[in-house]
């Protein structure tokens, strides 16, 4: 996937954290009552209409099953 010139960090996190939900092939839902958030959460997130705070951040990685640095580098190959 092409980076867009002007990506912020908040786009490529929620890129990132789409792609590896997807990748789990599980929903919104799914990942939000793993993480113990709320699904509109999790959409506002992905969408980018949302700030995520990093205990959310860490929360959503664990429900990833990934560690929050992994979701870090993986926002960072976006």
């Amino acid at each position: 996937m092409l980076r867009p010139v002007n990506a912020t960090g908040r786009q490529l996190l929620a890129a990132a954290m789409r792609r590896e939900r997807e990748a789990l092939q599980i929903s919104q839902e799914a990942l939000a009552h793993r993480a113990g958030l709320h699904r509109t959460y999790v959409s506002q997130v992905e969408r980018c209409t949302r700030n995520v705070g990093i205990d959310n951040i860490e929360r959503i990685a664990g429900a990833l099953d990934i560690s929050i640095a992994e979701l870090f580098d993986r926002a960072a190959d976006e």
